[in-house]
């Protein structure tokens, strides 16, 4: 079979008149030739909550209808429809597995649609690693349903029983005959649609061919030779380009302006607005010098800095509840802090809008394509279908790109200027006008009996959030609460929310409690050890590290760490080599173990988890913001320190394949344990507790 028609550069694919506002026969026109199959969905408790009506505005309001078309056409060709943005998770991929596992056909002939407001049916957005457990679930009824209708397509068409017919490659074959007839010739002519039940016939992951085997990335090659576009390579006839003026510090207010100067540079157009001030011009070159040729006047107040932050936070903090002493039990106390730290995405903010008659259309990277729809409707008052979000692969997210700054700058801009408009922002204006994974300070107060069990754990978040607050340990009054508190920056979602604080505060005191009854720190997280997935992944990260037999030189220490988030395993074993004097830190080795259930692509995971370790490497040593009276002091890579080639350790990653146990995303919770591993080596090798991210010696 044929692989799968690309794009070609820039090609803008128009939709159908009213796609999803159609009746069933009217769909049925549209549409022509072919098999549709309507996915009714399930409500999935990791989507927002919201109200019926169609869209993706305010309040999280969204379809009941979240589910995926997969449309076969008369020429065979296979076309999968689906919300969710690609961010470099590839999920491009593993969704066309699962589409071509049920369909037994290869993944390249599968054409994926993704994150198309105009085109792919609503979905809330890409976030909570909810792609592999909730579309791919999704995807694999709706091609499984496919599958059924062809086979009985097919036994009519051969005028057979349907236990002589199989399926594969694109076609039907008749295994008595060897007659076979494709997708293609199926479908022309036919005009049919069939709802998907909750028990669709799916392959179980026992039986897996394609989804569960090492699938090269689609389209892998446009993204060597720099055919794929990213937002920032969008060109639209008649383009310009736009700059916004912004603030000197946070919450300052524009008490004037004048735009003389830049108004009267030829080609050049003004765009005021209340406090929004940009300009757009032919080329970058002109914006810039509009816009520095602006003269305005600001109003600000004075604002804490990142040396008053913790002790801010502290104030928030509730006192540990005291309880009944027991003599035997040791109890220990302690304070761990988490500073602001950037999503800094390769690709930052970028928009490109277009006006034509009244309706908008926005290319944009971001996770909420809907979401940014409602967002950009309400800014300019049309309805939500006067406006059409298109996100081209983005260049990372990581929980940072949620918000709507750039697409309704650009659009701004382009209403105003009668054409369209690209905008892009600089790394400066990425590093202080997004929003920071939150600061946070953690408080425990435990207690552990003499048998190395422990007898008490009480846990306060402040600010950083609740993900992964409770412990998966086994401790009887466990007590784990998390509590909001005023802050000076901007924050929001991070990759793995604030499960990387809270897993980070939980291993390293547990490792100073192993050490408290003289425990070894594996022996001392099993004993306290239930959750059998859990204690799997620490088993075979500790036996492929070597933990105990290992032998370390001087200045040299190991550390492990385990945790688990969103349905996913994971344990990391670290070892550094550790210099109080210089006080350099040098991660040498890291094994990380995990389990997310079915495994759907193993390369592709194991890209991940190395990803995420890396990524976590940075927020364990390196990355802080620095700021002060309402300024970003490092917002450029220059001075905000992320891991380096040099930094990153030999890596290995351990996969436990779970085919017994339904697929869990996999892009957050590998990030979680590599921080608290290396905390605790850096112990081992130093003597030195660092309860603080990032950790520093000096």
């Amino acid at each position: 079979m044929n692989a799968a028609p690309e794009l070609e550069r820039g090609e803008l694919i128009e939709p159908p008149p009213d796609r999803f506002h159609l009746n069933r026969r009217s769909f049925f026109r549209v549409l022509g030739g072919g098999i549709v199959v309507l996915l009714l969905a399930d409500t999935s408790p990791a989507q927002e909550t919201g109200d019926r009506r169609r869209g993706g505005g305010r309040g999280g309001a969204r379809p009941v209808e979240i589910g995926a078309w997969l449309h076969i056409g008369e020429d065979g060709a296979i076309t999968v429809y689906s919300g969710k943005t690609e961010m470099g998770q590839n999920i491009r991929t593993s969704l066309a597995q699962a589409v071509a596992e049920e369909l037994r056909t290869p993944a390249s002939a599968i054409r994926m649609v993704l994150a198309d407001t105009d085109l792919t049916p609503f979905d809330a957005g890409t976030f909570g690693s909810r792609s592999t457990p909730d579309m791919a679930r999704q995807l694999h009824r709706a091609a499984a349903a496919a599958r059924e209708v062809l086979l009985d397509l097919a036994a009519d068409f051969f005028k057979a029983d349907r236990a002589v017919l199989t399926i594969t490659d694109g076609k039907v074959t008749r295994g008595d005959t060897n007659e076979s007839v494709t997708f293609g010739q199926l479908t022309k002519g036919q005009k049919l649609m069939k709802s998907i039940e909750e028990r669709a016939p799916v392959t179980p992951p026992e039986q897996w061919k394609i989804a569960g085997d090492s699938v090269a990335k689609l389209d892998g090659p446009n993204f060597v030779t720099g055919r794929h576009q990213y937002t920032s390579d969008i060109a639209r006839p008649g383009m310009l380009h736009g700059k916004v003026l912004r603030p000197p510090a946070f919450d300052a207010m524009l008490v004037s302006a004048d735009t003389s100067a830049a108004a009267s540079i030829p080609g050049v157009t003004v765009v005021q607005e209340g406090g929004f001030l940009g300009v757009a011009a032919a080329d970058i070159l002109t914006a810039e010098r509009a816009l520095s040729s602006i003269r305005a006047d600001w109003s600000a107040k004075p604002q804490p800095s990142d040396a008053e932050l913790f002790d801010l936070l502290k104030k928030e903090a509730p006192a540990p509840q005291p309880r009944e002493a027991v003599a035997e039990e040791q109890r220990l106390e302690r304070t761990y802090t988490i500073a602001y730290i950037a999503h800094a995405p390769l690709e930052p903010r970028a928009a490109v809008a277009e006006w034509q008659e009244s309706k908008l259309t926005v290319w944009t990277g971001t996770q909420r394509p809907f979401g940014i729809r409602g967002d950009l409707a309400q800014a300019f008052g049309v309805g939500e279908d006067r406006v059409r979000v298109i996100v081209p692969d983005t260049g990372s997210g990581y929980g940072g790109k949620h918000t709507n700054a750039a697409a309704t700058e650009a659009a701004r801009l382009a209403k105003a200027a009668g054409k369209p408009v690209k905008l892009v922002w600089t790394r400066e204006e990425e590093f202080t006008w997004a929003y920071f994974r939150p600061a946070g300070v953690i408080t425990i107060a435990s207690a552990v009996r003499p048998d190395g069990t422990l007898a008490a754990w009480e846990c306060h978040n402040v600010n950083s959030g609740g993900s992964a607050l409770r412990s998966p340990y086994a401790v009887p009054g466990e007590r784990a609460d998390s509590h909001n508190a005023a802050v000076p920056l901007r924050q929001g979602p991070y990759r793995g929310l604030a499960s990387t604080a809270n897993v980070f505060a939980r291993e390293m005191h547990m490792d100073e409690l192993a050490r408290a009854v003289k425990l070894d720190s594996l022996e001392f997280r099993l004993r306290n050890l239930k959750e059998p997935r859990l204690r799997a992944v620490l088993e075979a990260a500790a036996k492929s590290f070597g933990w105990g037999v290992a032998k370390t030189a001087e200045g040299h220490g190991v550390g492990l760490a385990c945790g688990t988030e969103k349905g996913s395993y994971v344990a990391a074993c670290a070892e550094v080599a550790a210099d109080r004097a210089t006080g350099k830190v040098q991660v040498l080795r890291a094994v990380v173990a995990f389990e997310c259930g079915a495994i759907v692509n193993p390369n592709h995971l194991k890209n991940q988890v190395e990803g995420a370790t890396v990524m976590g490497l940075g927020g364990a040593l390196f990355e802080a913001i620095e700021f002060g009276d309402g300024k970003i002091k490092n917002p450029r890579f220059s001075e905000y320190r992320v891991p380096r080639f040099s930094d990153t350790p030999t890596i290995e990653v351990v996969l436990l394949d779970r085919r017994d146990l339904p697929s869990s995303g996999a892009g957050e919770t590998p990030i979680i344990a590599i921080a608290p591993a290396i905390g605790n080596a850096i112990f081992d090798a130093t003597g030195l507790r660092l309860n603080s991210l990032p950790m520093r010696l000096a």
